[in-house]
């Protein structure tokens, strides 16, 4: 529990940290950072559809799943004939 905490407050600080920086350098370097952003996320986009075009790609098709034995079905009780 204590090492998740531990690594949770390391995510944030890091966090904040990058926050800082890419709004330093977008202020310095605006085109430039805007630029490698979008290339960036368009890249990394593309490469997790290829990553699943390639799973789907090599994967091996499921094994048919058998179907269970027929079974008959329970009798049901006739309906019962009123004596006249």
């Amino acid at each position: 529990m204590a090492n998740d905490r531990v690594l949770g407050g390391a995510i944030l600080g890091v966090s904040i940290l990058g926050i800082i920086v890419y709004g330093v350098l977008l202020y310095s370097y605006s085109t430039m950072i805007l630029e490698i952003t979008a290339f960036l996320a368009v890249a990394i986009l593309l490469g997790i559809l290829a990553w699943i075009g390639w799973t789907m790609a090599t994967t091996p098709p499921p094994e048919p799943i058998a179907e269970p034995p027929a079974t008959t079905p329970a009798p049901t009780a006739a309906p019962e004939k009123k004596e006249a």
